[in-house]
């Protein structure tokens, strides 16, 4: 409880979101010309990116910008983070994943810039990096001069090349390895399907070995109408890399947003786009079937750039192999419902029934202040979630899931803002949480690879993840994630009960047919360097 408090006292107003999508044009490595557009996206700024100190001979390039965020902070047990990354284009080709020189805390040739310290983290292979405070602190993150080095003759880019850079950024939560619950049972009543011992109570995680972590291999196919133990015999036998929570890894702060997802389908093909595309129905996938808002869905396409009037709103219509490809594209990974458990309860002891602020206070927000615009805000008194919502009153009114962070505000504590232990923001409300299960045996052969920032480019099946660890993977031939068996959905939506807010509420755990639907959604992992 006291790292909870600590964290929570220190929060600021999450109003306004944002987030700067820089485009630097190099012809030949001379001459730079800057242009940058504002999208908006979880309240982090990229701006004022360059390209300097090309070296023809090691083939690397430096690119610097200035970073800010607000709501940042350290403490001595977890801190935030952003995930930034670079995306190019030579000429007027596809857009390709850049891959930085060296790996490592702030090595050689990078620079932690001015202002806020901070440190750079380069995992080892070098898809990007974690920018994020070198101290403790809280508080507006600022820091100009940032510099990364490119290696760009690995990304097969020459001299000569004309080149459209990109650099994204993505708020993330660090969360730190360490022991945990799953499940609630006090011995005689629990969440539904929730984890549990031979006696209903809640069992604790102790080690990364996946030998803590077994399953009753009995339930494996009735998941969903039976409860699943923790004492069984079969389980993650023979997986020693399944993240299981213990761990240390990264977790997104906040919901995908539409933002968000439209800065991601505008780097892909044509092919890719009517692939990834939400707005259609597709046969296997579903879908929006329209252009127009439905359940507060304002994404867009017909063809070319799709967009989208609410740059904030958290993303629903992602199926399992939409939220894969976003993943695999910004060099990430779909979590696993253990570690969503983690980010939600913490070191906490286990409260019965509790919500994923750690109590069993809920209370709807129904009330919309002012335009939807990134600095609206709920007035329904004491309301922390978004949840059986039959419409709003004010905004743009309607139902389906509002902006993310919407319930953090400069005196909020972690259950008037809805977040999780560590500091992740609705786990539950908005739309559900897509997650890798360990209720099927498909999930528990996932081994917790990172996303390369490449999708698929085989005709019919363009633009889908391609690790093969990943539940869903079609391998004959491979075709990247087209199934979804093995794969489930933690948290609740925006038009569900209160029963699957809670924690360790299991009820579509396992589900094994995530297509398209409004209320779901989810954010992606990464597994610490």
């Amino acid at each position: 409880m006291a790292l909870a408090k600590k964290f929570f006292c220190v929060m600021r107003r999450t109003e306004f979101f944002f987030r700067r999508k820089l485009f630097i044009f190099i012809f030949g490595f001379a001459a730079l010309l800057l242009s940058s557009t504002t999208v908006f996206a979880n309240n982090l700024s990229i701006s004022n990116v360059s390209i300097s100190a090309r070296d023809a001979s090691a083939n690397t390039a430096t690119v610097s910008f200035d970073i800010s965020w607000s709501n940042s902070w350290r403490n001595q047990e977890n801190y935030d983070a952003a995930w930034v990354f670079l995306k190019f284009q030579i000429g007027s080709g596809n857009w390709t994943h850049a891959t930085l020189k060296t790996s490592g805390t702030t090595p050689t040739g990078f620079s932690t810039g001015s202002g806020t310290g901070i440190e750079i983290v380069v995992p080892t292979d070098k898809k990007g990096a974690f920018v994020q405070r070198s101290a403790v602190g809280s508080g507006s993150l600022s820091t100009t001069s940032v510099k990364f080095v490119w290696d760009y003759s690995t990304d097969g880019v020459a001299d000569t090349d004309s080149i459209t850079l990109k650099v994204f950024g993505i708020e993330m939560v660090f969360i730190p390895t360490g022991s945990f619950y799953l499940g609630d049972g006090d011995g005689s009543t629990e969440a539904t399907y929730a984890f549990h011992v031979t006696d209903n109570t809640a069992f604790q995680v102790t080690t990364s070995s996946t030998a803590n972590v077994t399953v009753d291999s009995s339930s494996d196919d009735d998941i969903d109408t039976s409860p699943i133990a923790i004492d069984g015999d079969g389980g993650i036998t023979g997986n020693t890399s399944f993240p299981t929570g213990y761990t240390a890894f990264y977790l997104m702060k906040h919901e995908v947003t539409e933002g968000q997802w439209v800065d991601f389908f505008n780097t892909l093909t044509s092919a890719q786009q009517t692939t990834r595309d939400i707005t259609g129905n597709d046969a296997t996938q579903g879908g929006k079937d329209t252009d127009s808002t439905a359940y507060r869905n304002t994404v867009a396409w017909t063809s070319g750039d799709a967009t989208t009037t609410r740059e904030n709103r958290a993303m629903g219509y992602l199926s399992w192999q939409d939220l894969c490809a976003y993943a695999d594209w910004a060099a990430l990974r779909p979590m696993t419902e253990l570690e969503f458990e983690k980010a939600a309860r913490g070191t906490q002891a286990v409260v019965n029934g509790e919500y994923v602020w750690g109590n069993t206070t809920i209370t709807a927000g129904d009330t919309i202040s002012g335009s939807e615009d990134g600095t609206e805000t709920i007035t329904t008194a004491s309301a922390n979630i978004s949840f059986n919502i039959t419409g709003y009153s004010g905004g743009d009114a309607s139902t389906g899931p509002l902006r993310v962070g919407i319930f953090a505000t400069s005196s909020s504590t972690r259950t008037a803002s809805g977040a999780g232990y560590y500091g992740n923001i609705e786990l539950a409300g908005n739309v559900h949480e897509v997650v890798v299960t360990v209720g099927r045996s498909e999930g528990r052969s996932f081994t917790g690879t990172q996303g390369d920032g490449a999708l698929t480019t085989t005709t019919s099946y363009e633009g889908n993840a391609t690790n093969s660890d990943w539940p869903g993977i079609d391998a004959t031939p491979a075709r990247g994630v087209t199934g979804a068996t093995g794969s489930g959905a933690r948290g609740s939506s925006w038009g569900t009960g209160t029963s699957r807010a809670r924690t360790s509420d299991r009820q579509i755990a396992a589900e094994t047919t995530l297509t398209r639907g409004s209320g779901l959604g989810g954010r992606c992992a990464r597994t610490a360097p």
